[in-house]
């Protein structure tokens, strides 16, 4: 599956034109798109192709097309709070994305069939959480990946306010489906070669509505070579936090807040706003007309007032090509603004790397202060 967008040279290029095709469609899943890039999930010898909209498997691991994915996270309809299962979680992209919007109070739970691929998510997510910028941009929602097929999750699990399957699902498996889900969530899943979105309006009542034709690979059934063996999958418990942790969401918050407020402030009470790319000065050009009479042309310059400025606008054209022209230097690293503030904040090392989640210039702290930070964790 996939093709339906054209590549991209980078992450952005591929939102990019994920959006001009309509596949990312609201503000929420576009801002996640972009803070999780796609080649991290490749394997490094593959990377070329991660801004494809094309699907990748190299052994068990598997991704999806971007178009895809797109489709998947805006049927969703996520929300900050809500809880989420993706059966067939794989690499853990999806999940990372979801959690982003899910936030700290959140539920994000993924079953994945096979052990090495579970690992992998396990790998990508560490690296997700220890270098990427977006981790302190957003409040996070951390996946938790367990091993195990989808089709025999233990009976006394919890419901999801959403649920995912990156599987086709056989229609004498909807029901099991279904009752994965609360009164109120959404399912997605394919079913039947389409790529279909369920609502459960009551507690006997569904919605169905199909989004697109799709082909993905059948779920694996359940093998029971071995039996009296328990193979019921159980989902990670539904933890509850420490006062200590959600001080630590309260105090990144309201510093999250302060830096908003001080941006807004440097920029104008909020109506500057540095723009992404430079824009071209509009300016009004002279209009040249040709008219055609029978096999001879007459060439007709038509003025306006300005016509005089020929020079200007030649200088002008120049420095528009050289803004064209993208600069050979480097731009500069983002700056974690978040990261900073609690740097400069009056407290002992070990709560400041507490506060980043043991993280300082995307990388992880010191074997000393990591001894510290574990010290008074416990206290």
């Amino acid at each position: 599956m996939g093709g339906a967008v054209s590549a991209g040279e980078d992450n952005d290029e591929l939102i990019d034109n994920l959006k001009e095709a309509q596949y990312i469609r609201t503000e929420l899943v576009e801002q996640a798109f972009r803070a999780v890039d796609r080649a991290d999930y490749y394997l490094e010898e593959f990377k070329e192709n991660a801004y494809k909209d094309l699907a990748w498997k190299h052994g068990n691991i598997h991704l999806s097309a971007p178009c895809i994915y797109s489709e998947v996270m805006e049927a969703l309809d996520l929300q900050p709070g809500l809880s989420f299962l993706n059966l067939g979680s794989g690499t853990g992209y999806l999940s990372s994305m979801v959690g982003l919007i899910l936030g700290p109070f959140g539920v994000n739970h993924g079953v994945e069939l096979h052990s090495d691929v579970t690992e992998y998510a396990k790998q990508k997510l560490d690296f997700f959480i220890r270098t990427s910028e977006s981790f302190d941009k957003f409040d996070f929602c951390e996946p938790s990946f367990v091993t195990g097929n989808c089709l025999e999750i233990s009976p006394d699990r919890s419901q999801y306010d959403r649920v995912y399957c990156g599987a086709g699902v056989q229609k004498e498996h909807e029901d099991y489906m279904k009752g994965l889900l609360k009164v109120g969530g959404i399912l997605v899943m394919p079913l039947e070669e389409k790529l279909t979105k369920i609502t459960r309006t009551g507690p006997s009542a569904w919605e169905t509505k199909k989004i697109l034709a799709v082909s993905f690979a059948p779920l694996i059934q359940p093998c029971h070579s071995e039996p009296g063996k328990s193979r019921l999958v159980q989902l990670p418990p539904l933890a509850v936090r420490s006062l200590q942790d959600l001080a630590r969401i309260a105090i990144r918050g309201t510093i999250k807040k302060v830096i908003h407020q001080e941006t807004v402030n440097k920029a104008g009470n909020g109506l500057k706003n540095t723009p992404k790319f430079k824009r071209r000065r509009v300016r009004r050009r002279r209009m040249e007309t040709i008219v055609f009479l029978d096999k001879e042309v007459f060439a007709s310059r038509v003025s306006n007032p300005s016509d005089d400025t020929s020079c200007e606008d030649l200088e002008e054209d120049r420095r528009e090509e050289e803004v064209k022209t993208p600069s050979e230097t480097k731009p500069d690293p983002p700056v974690n603004f978040l990261r900073e503030k609690v740097l400069s904040l009056p407290l002992p090392d070990p709560l400041k790397y507490y506060l980043l989640y043991y993280r300082e210039n995307n990388r992880v702290i010191s074997s000393q202060n990591a001894v510290c930070v574990h010290s008074w964790e416990n206290v």
